[in-house]
């Protein structure tokens, strides 16, 4: 097999698709019996590995293979796979880089399906190492061999007992509802470490590697089938497959997994164009945002920001609605508290009367009813009576107030056992029961990111009881969690209308042959074919048939040279705004005219068009993002573009009603509401509009570079394109073939 012909690129990422399927991944992260291929006790490697096995509890057997020791780590070993008695689940492979592919055929024959590769010097090396990265997936596919890595350190799977990896991990392992892909094998230890001092439960971790057979995104279409994963954490450093990313990102939406990415790194791609505003205003990490949005992914930006949100999100509260109760034993807290819900848009409202009352009744008569509501001090002084605490009891007044949505709770629990075990236990169960009655969500928190005891952990574990680390992360992940919600509700509702919102047939426009700008007259017949509306204008090859226009159209009129040589022009005299006569503008052609025959060959003569004077201009550009594709950037228009960089983006395709959705997201977003006088603008007649724009823009397909209006003249229902530009390069510039 070794001589076999190279595989085809798409029949090659057809196959591996088959090996990296759910089915397949199922059995590579829940084995029951692990060979370590390679392994010796002289190899900190194999130390590390067998450690965290034995640490992990494998319900099955270790088998280490070493060709030249009867037993390593006190445990029988067999000198190659051939020699195993019967199959086991996992080969994870310890051996040097030119060992690998042996070892992967002696797999094969042993009937083991599923092997991690620890081995670097493959695709993140160069251009040797790419080839050989290409030859370890040609193998793979070969030998029907699910392969995680190379250059991988494993993965750890609480809820199998299985942890085949690379690095210490702290015991003992804590089975629970978050999904961890890691782009990074180092960080696993910091993500282990955070989890089990906060009580965060992982389904699973995975390293990575540099995923030649199993992607990250491979591993997110197996954790929304998994049953144990309610939410998933992703640290990711590149997207490699974006269209996958995005499709599982809005099917984990629907599922209802949300979806957590610390995602790091700016593209090297310069995006920044002199021909079109769109590429320097929809900068590479902007992007990323955007496209997070439009697929409902949560976007974080540090460790345990990652973890607390996935952890609080795993826990499928229904956090939906904004309104926030507050209890705490400290008066600062609540200051802390409401100046956070302040910047995460969360709403401390007044208590209702009833409740006010009910409180007053239960505090001291030094303390306020109101909040946030600080039960003081006096809580430490009067002791639990039935196991419920003045804190319990207000935290109970405060859920049952109708005008508050959900409740932010404070929960400490001490770090060692206490003289009286069974009065935190009483006051716990209490406090679980209360929150589990409750009709509404209660969110704990404690005040600092304090670590949880080994006795804490255990207490909480006893009742069900989930404690947030801390009021910054705490809040910072409330915050997220109903971002969370309420952008599934509304992309949820959004799904049909794209579907049915699709670009249908339009006229074809044929594509000038050269690469680079269109013509202005060029790009007006592709909008055009495509419902955009755009100002009345004529092309004038002669004085005269400026002077005729004018009359036609109407003083005041503009004149501007047309040409596909020349983008701006403005800068070389190629523009005469605010014309008040035919006779003006016979002259000006000639001024125009003149300008754009000195900077370009090829001037095809003068489009004169009416002046539009009031209103509001707005600008909206379709770019080429090299990960992500097409991405729509709207925002104000004409200098304002550059000036203000307001702007909102998304990529396509998109809907009228998301393209309405971008144009409230602006800061200038209240002047289409018509400030100070001003006529309001249809803001549904510039969404549809906007929309025609990128089905003009799509229709380009790969050979679209950017298409852009601006300015957008906006007077009430009156929507106008005033100038447009297509640049177009070669069809094939889209279309660069990925390795598996």
């Amino acid at each position: 097999m070794t001589g076999a012909a190279p595989i085809g690129t798409t029949d090659r990422e057809r196959a591996r698709r088959r090996l990296a399927g759910p089915d397949r991944l199922r059995g590579l992260f829940a084995p029951r019996s692990v060979a370590l291929v390679g392994a010796t006790e002289s190899s900190g490697w194999s130390r590390l590995v067998v450690g965290s096995l034995r640490a992990g509890g494998l319900p099955g057997r270790v088998v280490p293979v070493n060709p030249r020791h009867a037993s390593v780590f006190g445990l029988a070993a067999v000198p190659s796979l051939r020699a195993l008695e019967e199959p086991v689940d996992l080969a994870f492979c310890q051996v040097a880089t030119e060992r690998v592919e042996p070892v992967l055929e002696e797999a094969a024959e042993a009937g083991v399906r599923h092997v991690v590769v620890l081995a670097s010097g493959y695709g993140e090396s160069g251009a040797d190492g790419r080839r050989r990265e290409r030859t370890l997936v040609d193998r793979a596919i070969e030998l029907d061999l699910t392969l995680l890595g190379p250059n991988t350190l494993g993965f750890i799977n609480p809820h199998a007992r299985a942890a085949p990896f690379g690095l210490p991990i702290t015991e003992p392992l804590r089975p629970g509802g978050v999904g961890v892909v890691l782009q990074s094998g180092a960080l696993a230890s910091a993500v282990l470490d955070f989890s089990s001092r906060h009580g965060i439960g992982l389904s699973l971790l995975s390293s990575m590697g540099n995923e030649a057979v199993v992607t990250a995104t491979d591993v997110v279409a197996h954790l929304l089938q998994d049953e144990h994963t309610r939410a998933i954490a992703m640290f990711l450093e590149t997207i490699r497959d974006p269209v996958g990313f995005v499709d599982l990102s809005r099917r984990a939406l629907r599922a209802g997994k949300p979806v957590v990415v610390l995602k790091v790194g700016r593209s090297d791609a310069g995006r920044e164009s002199a021909l079109a505003h769109t590429g320097a205003v929809a900068g590479d990490d902007a992007v990323v945002d955007a496209v997070f949005r439009g697929a409902g992914v949560v976007r974080v930006r540090s460790l345990e920001e990652l973890l607390a949100t996935a952890d609080l999100l795993a826990q499928g509260l229904p956090l939906a609605e904004p309104r926030m109760g507050v209890v705490s034993a400290s008066g600062g807290a609540c200051d802390i508290i409401a100046d956070r819900a302040h910047d995460e848009g969360i709403e401390v409202p007044e208590l209702a009367a009833g409740t006010r009352e009910r409180l007053t009744g239960l505090l001291p008569s030094f303390a306020v009813a109101r909040n946030p509501l600080d039960v003081t001090g006096f809580v430490l002084a009067r002791p639990p009576s039935g196991g419920r605490g003045l804190a319990d009891l207000c935290l109970e007044a405060m859920v049952e107030d109708p005008s508050i949505d959900f409740v932010f709770n404070s929960l400490s629990v001490p770090s060692r056992k206490p003289a009286d075990p069974e009065a935190l236990h009483g006051r716990l169960a209490a406090l679980a029961e209360t929150a589990r009655a409750a009709a509404k969500p209660v969110v704990h928190y404690s005040t600092t990111c304090t670590d949880l005891s080994a006795y804490a952990r255990e207490a909480l574990d006893r009742h069900g009881l989930r404690v947030l680390p801390g009021i910054e992360l705490g809040m910072t992940a409330v915050g997220h969690a109903l971002r969370w919600g309420r952008a599934r509700r509304r992309l949820l509702r959004r799904a049909d209308a794209l579907v049915e919102d699709r670009p249908s047939a339009a006229p074809a426009v044929r594509a000038p042959a050269r690469t680079g700008p269109w013509s202005e007259a060029a790009a007006r017949d592709l909008a055009a074919a495509h419902g955009v509306p755009l100002v009345p204008a004529r092309l004038a090859r002669t004085r005269e048939e400026a002077r005729a226009a004018a009359d036609a159209l109407g003083c005041p009129v503009a004149l501007k040279v047309c040409s596909a040589e020349i983008a701006h022009k403005s800068d070389i005299g190629g523009v005469a705004l605010m014309i008040g006569s035919p006779a003006e503008a016979a002259a000006a052609f000639d001024r125009v005219h003149a300008a754009g025959a000195a900077h370009a060959g090829d001037v095809e003569g003068v489009l004169v068009t009416p002046m539009r004077q009031g209103g509001i201009e707005l600008f909206a550009g379709v770019t080429v993002d090299p990960v992500f594709g097409p991405v729509l950037a709207v925002g104000l228009g004409g200098v304002f573009i550059e000036v203000l960089g307001d702007v909102s983006l998304r990529a396509l395709p998109v809907s009228a009603a998301d393209v309405e959705e971008m144009l409230g997201e602006l800061r200038g977003a209240p002047l289409l509401k018509g400030v100070r006088g001003g006529v309001p603008a249809d803001v549904a007649a510039v969404a549809r509009a906007v929309h025609a724009l990128t089905r003009a823009a799509l229709s380009l397909g790969p050979s679209l570079t950017a298409l852009e209006v601006n300015p957008w003249w906006v007077h009430g229902t009156r929507v106008e394109a005033l100038d447009a530009l297509v640049v177009t390069g070669p069809p094939e510039h889209g279309d660069e073939p990925g390795d598996a």
